[in-house]
């Protein structure tokens, strides 16, 4: 399951509490995130490890100041609070599961 984060300090704590994290930064509007939304969603079904979570750039765009989201979807993996990698743009499942593997 993917759950949507509404506050920068909501994301913080999610870093701090979970090893493995990763991340779906959308839009509402964007057409790309509408693909992947779904993808990223079965994914999460799967790999249990991980914490799967979305965040939408229009309501908490201080996140996406933080990491430089210039273009969406922008999909991270983190690891122990760190960044472990990113794709920029809709990827096919295999890619996103690969992102997902990164953060164990």
């Amino acid at each position: 399951m993917v759950e949507q984060i509404s506050s920068a300090a909501e994301f913080d704590a999610v870093l701090s509490g979970n090893k493995s994290v990763f991340v779906d930064f959308f839009a509402t509007w964007c057409g790309p995130c509408k693909m992947v939304g779904p993808v990223v969603e079965k994914i999460s079904e799967t790999e249990t490890d991980v914490k799967f979570v979305k965040v939408d750039v229009d309501e908490v765009g201080e996140l996406a100041q933080r990491y430089g989201i210039m273009s969406i979807p922008a999909l991270m993996a983190f690891k122990d609070g760190e960044k472990v990698g990113e794709i920029v743009g809709f990827a096919p499942e295999a890619q996103l599961k690969a992102l997902a593997d990164k953060a164990k």
